[in-house]
């Protein structure tokens, strides 16, 4: 395991995706500043529809356009004002970074909505999700994958030194799977997916977008190995809910990097957490399943427990900053 090249440095951490506020640039001098290991593309929901997870990712699909209709998105009969709401959104975050970052060289964040939690979350013209049609949750992998490959090119165009991961952000994924998807009368649900047909479909995104990919999904009870059958380098967890180590313990062994979610997404008593106390969490979670110290700070990378876009702008950057410098202390035990 030692041996294994890492899309990261040792001791890096980032963030999840989503920060308060409405203002990139800000947000962007912030990620820049706190993680300047392993930044990421910031994400501010609170900018409105568009900014979303789904409408942002739904920016990215080619020839499937999404609007918004009662709140929610759904496949669309041809572009409109919603679609374009949000590849401008994204069109300007992307030169925001450009102008911040023009001089990094180094691995860099950027984050979408899987195809499951996209099929999960995207309504079919007709009515319902998604989910409900095979043929349809195929047809919008296939959109997402090449949608990504041209996200990922668009990146690496406006900063040529850097190197992309990308997060593919699935916490619909245990649902979908276990067949708890409610549909819209909320009297019901979805058909479980077979794991067989679930790991196709992100195998399709992860391969099509050609840079290392982790998958990130804050729930209890992740499919690891599925997840790292897709060809996935890592996973992104919030530790908090881990409570069986034994399936963990498997994918780290067999050579999954672990984004560790350490640090609370809201100040669980008043205040953000220091540097030793994300680090001891980190720590204490390694020495339970066994591995070396010596491994522990280049597979895993230090992250807040989820995404932040609820917290305030002063304790989502003191997170981040605890998450850095616990990062730095890992790397040097």
């Amino acid at each position: 395991m030692s041996d294994q090249a890492w899309p990261w440095a040792a001791g890096a951490a980032t963030g999840i995706g989503s920060l308060p506020g409405t203002d990139i640039a800000e947000a962007q001098r912030v990620v820049l500043g706190e993680l300047p290991a392993l930044p990421h593309l910031p994400e501010l929901p609170g900018r409105g529809p568009g900014a979303d997870l789904i409408g942002r990712t739904g920016g990215l699909l080619v020839e499937l356009p999404i609007e918004l209709y009662a709140a929610r998105w759904r496949v669309a009969p041809r572009p409109g004002k919603d679609l374009r709401r949000a590849r401008d959104l994204m069109e300007r975050d992307l030169d925001q970074l450009a102008e911040q970052a023009e001089e990094y060289a180094g691995p860099l964040k950027i984050q979408a909505a899987g195809p499951l939690t996209l099929a999960a979350s995207v309504e079919l013209p007709i009515g319902g999700r998604m989910l409900r049609d095979p043929g349809a949750v195929r047809d919008l992998a296939g959109s997402l994958a090449e949608g990504l490959r041209g996200h990922v090119a668009a990146v690496t165009r406006r900063l040529p030194r850097a190197s992309v991961l990308l997060q593919l952000d699935e916490p619909s994924l245990p649902a979908v799977l276990a067949g708890r998807v409610p549909t819209e009368s909320g009297f019901g649900t979805y058909r479980a997916m077979e794991s067989g047909d679930a790991r196709s479909l992100l195998h399709t995104v992860v391969e099509a977008a050609g840079v290392p990919t982790v998958v990130h999904c804050c729930a209890a009870d992740v499919p690891l190995e599925l997840i790292r059958s897709t060809g996935a380098v890592g996973v992104a967890l919030d530790l908090s809910l881990v409570t069986d180590l034994d399936p963990l313990g498997e994918a780290i062994d067999a050579g999954l990097g672990l984004l560790a979610g350490a640090a609370p997404t809201t100040p669980p008593a008043g205040r953000a957490p220091t540097s030793a106390q994300v680090a001891d969490r980190v720590r204490g979670l390694w020495d339970r399943l066994g591995f070396p110290r010596r491994q522990l700070a280049e597979q895993v990378v230090v992250t807040p427990a989820c995404g932040l876009a609820g917290a305030t702008p002063a304790y989502a950057r003191a997170v981040l900053s605890a998450c850095r410098d616990a990062g730095r202390r890992l790397s040097e035990e």
